[in-house]
């Protein structure tokens, strides 16, 4: 098309009339456009709102972080003062325990200096004890000073009950094994006895402290006492012309044939103790005894256990169905068989019903082996 066509078409369309139809429909097409230019705007505007939002959330959400941050980098800082505060006050607190310590060595060398002192005397004692002679039989080591101990322990005895010692421990555990034992004693008649072990309780640890006792003294190297000689002891020093003092006890200890006489004057037995030797008159003779202190001991501390006898058995539940000796015999006779379970028996004893016996074990040792 030439350009003066053209123009010819622009001066059509300018001519129209809005009243005229294809004046409306120009018109309706160029709001159309308008319309859809305001729609396109608005979806920008929107999506501009949306990108501001998310913009400011996204500042909201930071605000927040920093504040987090913020506050914790607050508290971190407080609980680090409060660390060093704490760490501070618990130097201080060790320079208070050390300087307690430091009062606590220099009292604790007071005390040694004052048990040493206690260990000289008990060593000066030790020296003046009377002289005895003893047989070591045990055995030396490292260490503390320590002793084997066997003691001697009561057993009360039930009535009809059996205590069997048997020579071998493997009888006995036989026994126990079986339990009950049914055992003839004649003309159709028997008895049903139960075996129980033997439970000891045993001293597994004794520690023992000693001192001189400030109202004792032991008296030795004394003849043959009679019982009229206590009372001329105690006499002899109860008068002050020798050295003494009121009595309150004279006692003999027949284990190691000493005398011990108790003062009530606590200020007596250390004037007759440094003296040592003195002249008393005994039976109308002269002797030389000698006076040395005497030690109070006490148990400080004393462990036990409970310890199963392995060679004996306790045999229960014996009716009074017979005279003591033949029921004794047949029962021994009885556990010494060895078709019944038993053997070889070391030692038997019997306590009848209605009876109190008690059995004493000697040199029991902290296993349980008897001697």
């Amino acid at each position: 098309m030439s350009s003066d066509e053209d123009f010819s078409l622009v001066m059509e369309t300018q001519l129209l009339s809005e009243d005229t139809l294809e004046g409306i429909k120009a018109l309706i097409t160029n709001y159309k456009k308008k319309y859809d230019q305001l729609i396109e705007e608005q979806k920008e505007l929107a999506n501009s709102r949306d990108d501001r939002r998310e913009m400011t959330q996204k500042f909201k959400q930071r605000t927040i972080k920093l504040t987090q941050d913020l506050i914790e980098d607050q508290r971190s800082y407080k609980e680090q003062i409060e660390n060093e505060k704490a760490k501070m006050n618990l130097m201080q607190q060790d320079e208070k325990e050390l300087t307690k310590e430091i009062q606590r060595v220099a009292e604790a060398l007071k005390e040694e200096e004052l048990k040493n002192n206690h260990l000289k005397q008990q060593t000066d004692v030790f020296t003046a004890v009377p002289e005895k002679r003893v047989v070591f039989t045990g055995s030396t080591g490292n260490g503390a000073d320590t002793f084997e101990m066997k003691p001697s322990v009561v057993f009360p005895m039930q009535g009809g009950a059996v205590l069997v010692t048997f020579e071998d421990k493997v009888v006995a555990n036989k026994i126990l094994d079986m339990k009950k034992h049914q055992v003839d004693l004649g003309a159709d008649c028997s008895i049903t006895v139960e075996a129980q072990p033997v439970q000891l309780m045993l001293p597994e640890l004794v520690e023992i402290d000693s001192e001189v006792s400030p109202q004792h003294i032991l008296i030795s190297n004394l003849p043959k006492m009679e019982s009229e000689m206590l009372l001329e002891l105690e006499i002899h020093f109860s008068k002050r012309k020798h050295g003494g003092g009121e009595v309150d006890s004279c006692e003999m200890l027949p284990d190691s044939e000493t005398v011990v006489i108790t003062f009530v004057d606590k200020n007596i037995a250390r004037g007759l103790t440094d003296k040592e030797y003195h002249e008393v008159r005994l039976q109308q003779k002269m002797h030389r005894v000698r006076v040395t202190p005497f030690l109070n001991g006490k148990i400080t501390k004393l462990k036990t256990k409970m310890t199963t006898c392995p060679r004996t058995v306790l045999l229960t539940g014996i009716p009074a169905v017979m005279e003591r000796e033949t029921l004794q015999d047949l029962l021994e006779i009885h556990f010494q068989k060895s078709n019944n379970g038993g053997g070889e028996i070391e030692a038997f004893l019997y306590n009848p019903l209605g009876q109190h016996t008690s059995a004493l074990f000697e040199g029991v040792s902290t296993d349980g082996e008897e001697e």
